[in-house]
């Protein structure tokens, strides 16, 4: 196991959610990558996306058949839409650890505000990223919501 995906078990064993990492030799950077490789629906997919959020880094889960709706973000924050900023790749290293790409809902550098999409409560089991292009891991929103301390919310653009 890549050593950055054997950190996002390990996190998720202090977090008492047991995961088992699936690692993908074609890759799983994309939403339709890692749905074509694990075999499920894109909407399955969870896209850890990381915003400044008037200067907090702030991360979003959002499932992979949707855009993140940034004036909803702003809203649940409390400020207004020109507060909420994408991150870039160095913000996203520093503030999570991890590489654009293969970014982790949990497991973080630093603790982060984490919002996730309602959308994922209509599936069973959802897939995210593990530390890296190459890796996921199926969890239940359930666990993701309860391991991430996350405000459950439409974040999804219309």
């Amino acid at each position: 196991m890549h050593p950055t995906a054997k950190k996002v078990a390990d996190a998720a064993r202090q977090l008492g959610l047991p995961v088992e990492i699936k690692e993908f030799a074609a890759g799983t950077r994309t939403a339709q990558d890692a749905a074509a490789a694990v075999g499920c629906q894109v909407a399955q997919i969870v896209k850890s996306l990381l915003f400044v959020v008037d200067g907090q880094p702030t991360m979003a889960l959002v499932s992979g058949s949707s855009r993140l709706d940034e004036k909803k973000l702003a809203a649940l924050c409390g400020v207004g839409r020109k507060k909420v900023k994408r991150a870039n790749a160095d913000i996203a290293r520093e503030a999570t650890g991890f590489a654009i790409g293969g970014v982790p809902p949990f497991g973080h550098a630093n603790p982060l505000p984490v919002y996730m999409d309602e959308d994922f409560f209509r599936f069973e089991v959802i897939w995210a990223a593990a530390g890296t292009p190459n890796a996921v891991f199926a969890v239940s929103p359930d666990d993701l919501a309860r391991v991430t301390q996350a405000t459950i919310a439409d974040l999804k653009a219309a």
